[in-house]
């Protein structure tokens, strides 16, 4: 398990980029994070964004200015690699090999994709379709890491065990294949990251399974859902089960101390990651926290 000095990690999160890419950086500033993760278009449309050459140059020159990086593109979400229908299997291939080549441009790190769900037919009837799919999406591209998100469980999704995760990335063979975990995911399947004990044990299989050299990215998401219960539903720091306590848990646990943390939480308002829930993050990283 790696582990790091005085190193702390980089908080950020996901933030609007319309208007032109280089506006993320902005976006990011009034909140105070120092690091992003965008959206290459929008969510729910097949259509991938195509960054003209004055949108990367000046996203460039604003990256250079704050400093705020890394960046990710978060893959949208109609995705899904376990699918057994061969149109949407093509749109996926399309729509993550068009997010790469967009994070390639921008000098992102790579895409954070969740892989879908197999609707109930099991893990087993999709698994070397997955490791296919990936392997595709990988020779269509050149730089960029193709990053698996754990899920939930919940739906019949794919990866919210370190073992499926893990699997794909060694039949995928490729070192572009990493993972972000989703804290609240991970909580949601069973791990109790709220505790040390809980986290330790966490990070000992992820190490196992996977391996803690492929944990490039964190979201950093509060649980509306209870230890286990195996649903995506995202709160505000300290409004959820993990709490405050379990943030400070992650965010000064060593193993985790050079792993960006994103922010994917409602907002306090409701619209999205917010400096509130950034300062709340920096505060807990910096050991002076109110518990919750």
């Amino acid at each position: 398990m790696r582990t790091a000095g005085p190193l702390h990690p980089k908080i950020g999160a996901h933030v609007r980029s319309g208007g032109g890419v280089q506006n993320a950086i902005d976006n990011a500033v009034a909140m105070g994070a120092e690091t992003i993760q965008i959206f290459s278009g929008a969510p729910y449309a097949w259509k991938r964004k195509k960054y003209s050459e004055a949108e990367v140059e000046a996203y460039k020159k604003r990256v250079e200015e704050t400093g705020i990086e890394p960046a990710f593109i978060h893959g949208l979400y109609l995705v899904n690699l376990a699918s057994s229908d061969d149109a949407l299997l093509a749109r996926s291939l399309d729509a993550l090999v068009g997010d790469m080549k967009a994070a390639t441009l921008i000098e992102a790190k790579g895409v954070i994709f969740h892989l879908g769900s197999h609707k109930g037919a099991g893990y087993e009837s999709c698994f070397r379709q997955v490791v296919e799919y990936c392997q595709k999406v990988i020779e269509e591209t050149v730089d960029a890491w193709l990053i698996l998100e754990n899920a939930a469980g919940m739906g019949g999704a794919i990866g919210s065990k370190f073992v499926e995760l893990g699997t794909i990335i060694r039949e995928s063979g490729s070192d572009r294949v990493k993972v972000c975990v989703d804290v609240q995911h991970a909580f949601a399947a069973g791990h109790d990251v709220k505790t040390r004990a809980g986290l330790d044990k966490m990070l000992d299989e992820f190490e196992r399974e996977v391996g803690l050299d492929r944990l490039v990215a964190i979201h950093a998401n509060d649980s509306k859902c209870p230890l286990g219960g195996g649903i995506d539903r995202h709160a505000n720091i300290g409004d959820g089960h993990i709490g405050r306590d379990g943030f400070e848990n992650l965010l000064l646990h060593p193993a985790l101390a050079e792993v960006p943390f994103l922010l994917e939480v409602p907002g306090i308002d409701d619209h999205g990651p917010d400096k509130d829930n950034v300062e709340i993050l920096k505060s807990l990283r910096a050991g002076v926290g109110v518990k919750s």
